[in-house]
C-alpha cells in the first residue's frame, strides 16, 4: 500500500483553495465530485482527494468501498454522456494512519470541458456553474482559445467613425520613442492598420474596426454603444472615508481615460522627487504611469466589473476585470507575463504610454521603494489588483501652522521658512524659497519647469526636458514667460551663470 507522500499532505493541509478540494465519498462517489472534475479542467487544474473532509481531516474510504469507487469514477469521466470531451483519469490509493484515500489529478484541458451539458468554473473553492452566464461562457473560451475580445470587428464602422484629431495625437506622441518613427510619414489609415486595428470579420470577410480600434480612438458616443460597460471609477477617499472626498467617473477614449487619471492622480497625491542615477525623476508620476496604463491596456473589457483606481490615506489600489494566468500574489523573481490585449498594449507602447511586457513591474516595484519605502503587490485573479502603500505624507495637505510639508519637492519648511530637503541638501541660492506660494498662478508645466530649476540652479532646457516630460520647445516659452513676469531670474551669463527663483514678495 502506497503511504501518502509529503507533498500532498501539505496540500491537504493548506485546505480547500483554487486547485484543491476535499470530498468524503466514503462509500460512494458524491456527484458533486464531476463538477470539480469539470471545474478544475476548464481553469487551471486541481487535485481531488476522497475520503477527507471539508476542513481537511482525513477520514478514509471504507476499505470494502474503495475499489467500487474507483471504478464509478474511471467509468463516469470517460463517458461522453457525463463528462465532454472525456477524460482519461486514474484514482490513484493512498494510506494515511491506517485509513485509505484517493487523490485524483485533473489537468488544465485545451477544450471547454462540460459535465452532464452543464459548464463548471472554478472560483477560489468552489465550483460555479456558469452554463447560462453568457460573459463568463465568452471569458471561458477566450482563455481556451487564446483570443482577445478587443478584436471583435464591427463591419459597420471604418476610419470615418474614428477621432482624427486622437490619431494625429498618437502620432505626435510617438516622438517619445523614436524621432523618425515611422507613423509620423504614415496616413491615419495606415496608423490604424498597423497597430491591428482593422481586420476581417471572420464570419462575413468583410473588414472592420475592432473594438481596440474604437476604444482607443473612437467618439464617446461610439464606445459607449458598442461597449455600455466601459467605465472607470477614480475616488479619493481620505478624509471621508465611510464615502469619498472625490469622484471622477471616466467613459472615454483609452487616451483621454489614461489624462484623467494621470491628473485625478497628481492631483491627490504629494510628490517627492529622487535621483535615478543622475537624473531627477518624479516618483509619483512614474508609479501613476505603471497603474494607470495597466488599468486601461490589460483590464478585461468584455466583464462588467467596473475597474477602479483609489487613493487611500496609506495605499493606491487599481482593480479591474481579468483573464487570469493564476492566481495568488505575483513575485518579481519568478514573474511571467501573457499579453492581455496585445493592440492596445502595442499602442501604448508606440506612443509611450507603456514599456515592453513585464518590465511595469519591475518599475513598479523600483518606484514605490523610492516613493514610500514600501513594496507593491500585484494580485493575480479573475480580478487583478495592484495595491501600492503610501507614506503619510503622500496624502497630507500642504501648509499647517507649525511647519510645512512639501511634497512636491521632498522638502520640509520648519517654522523659519528655511528649505532642507528629503537628502538634507541645501540649495544655497534658491534654499530660502517656498515654492508653494507659486502653486496658484503656475500651470503644471510651468510648476515642472520650476520644481526643476530649483533641484539645479545650473540646469539647462535640455536637462529639464530630461527630467519632465515638458517639451523643448514649451520649456524655452515658459522660462522666457517666467522671467519676464519676475518669477526668475539668470544670475551671470548664460554659459556660467544660474537660476535664481525669486519671492512673491518681491513682486507684490
Amino acid at each position: 500500500m502506497n503511504i501518502i507522500p509529503e507533498e500532498l499532505l501539505n496540500l491537504i493541509q493548506g485546505g480547500e483553495n483554487l486547485t484543491v478540494e476535499f470530498k468524503k465519498s466514503q462509500t460512494e462517489i458524491t456527484k458533486d465530485v464531476y463538477d470539480t472534475v469539470c471545474a478544475f479542467a476548464n481553469r487551471e487544474g486541481g487535485n481531488i482527494f476522497l475520503g477527507v473532509k471539508d476542513n481537511g481531516e482525513i477520514i478514509g474510504i471504507d476499505s470494502d468501498k474503495v475499489d467500487s469507487v474507483k471504478k464509478t469514477f474511471v467509468t463516469t469521466v470517460n463517458n461522453g454522456n457525463k463528462i465532454y470531451p472525456p477524460l482519461y483519469l486514474m484514482p490513484i490509493q493512498y494510506e494515511f494512519d491506517g485509513k485509505q484515500i484517493l487523490h485524483i489529478y485533473v489537468p488544465k484541458t485545451e477544450d471547454v470541458c462540460r459535465c452532464g451539458g452543464k459548464i463548471f468554473d472554478r472560483n477560489h473553492d468552489s465550483d460555479i456553474d456558469i452554463t447560462l452566464h453568457s460573459d463568463e461562457v465568452f471569458r471561458l473560451y477566450s482563455r481556451k482559445t487564446g483570443s482577445y475580445f478587443v478584436n471583435q470587428v464591427f463591419i459597420n464602422f471604418g476610419l470615418s467613425d474614428l477621432r482624427s484629431d486622437l490619431i494625429e495625437r498618437a502620432r505626435q506622441m510617438t516622438n517619445i520613442r523614436n524621432s523618425n518613427h515611422p507613423w509620423r510619414s504614415m496616413s491615419d489609415e495606415d496608423i490604424v492598420r498597423s497597430a491591428g486595428l482593422i481586420l476581417k470579420d471572420k464570419v462575413t470577410g468583410k473588414e472592420g474596426l475592432t473594438l481596440a480600434a474604437i476604444l482607443l480612438f473612437g467618439t464617446d458616443q461610439l464606445i459607449m454603444s458598442v461597449l455600455p460597460q466601459h467605465k472607470t471609477d477614480a475616488i479619493f477617499r481620505v478624509f471621508n472615508t465611510d464615502r469619498y472626498d472625490d469622484r471622477d467617473v471616466v467613459i472615454t477614449n483609452l487616451l483621454e481615460s489614461y489624462d484623467r487619471l494621470m491628473e485625478f492622480g497628481r492631483k491627490h497625491l504629494n510628490d517627492t522627487f529622487h535621483l535615478d542615477g543622475i537624473i531627477s525623476v518624479s516618483t509619483r508620476d512614474k508609479i501613476l504611469r505603471e497603474m494607470v496604463s495597466n488599468l486601461l491596456a490589460h483590464r478585461d473589457y468584455s466583464s462588467g466589473y467596473v475597474a477602479k483606481f483609489v487613493i487611500e490615506k496609506n495605499r493606491i489600489f487599481t482593480e479591474n476585470a481579468n483573464l487570469a494566468h493564476g492566481f495568488g500574489h505575483l513575485k518579481l523573481d519568478c514573474f511571467e507575463p501573457f499579453p492581455k490585449n496585445p493592440p492596445i498594449s502595442k499602442v501604448f507602447r508606440e506612443i509611450g504610454l507603456a514599456d515592453e511586457l513585464g518590465s511595469g513591474m519591475r518599475n513598479t516595484y523600483k518606484y514605490t521603494q523610492m516613493y514610500s519605502g514600501g513594496e507593491p503587490q500585484f494580485v493575480e485573479g479573475d480580478i487583478f489588483r495592484i495595491i501600492i502603500p503610501l507614506a503619510d505624507t503622500a496624502t497630507a495637505k500642504v501648509g499647517s501652522a507649525n511647519g510645512i510639508v512639501n511634497a512636491e519637492n521632498g522638502s520640509v519648511n520648519d517654522e523659519n521658512g528655511n528649505v532642507n530637503d528629503a537628502n538634507g541638501i541645501v540649495n544655497a541660492e534658491n534654499g530660502n524659497v517656498n515654492l508653494e506660494e507659486w502653486n496658484f498662478i503656475l500651470d503644471e508645466k510651468e510648476l515642472k519647469v520650476l520644481y526643476a530649476i530649483k533641484d539645479n540652479t545650473h540646469i539647462t532646457h535640455k536637462e529639464i526636458e530630461q527630467t519632465t516630460d515638458v517639451p523643448l520647445r514649451t520649456i524655452g516659452r515658459i522660462i522666457k514667460n517666467m522671467k519676464d513676469r519676475g518669477i526668475i531670474e539668470r544670475v551671470g551669463s548664460d554659459k556660467t551663470g544660474y537660476w535664481k527663483i525669486l519671492r512673491r514678495d518681491n513682486n507684490d
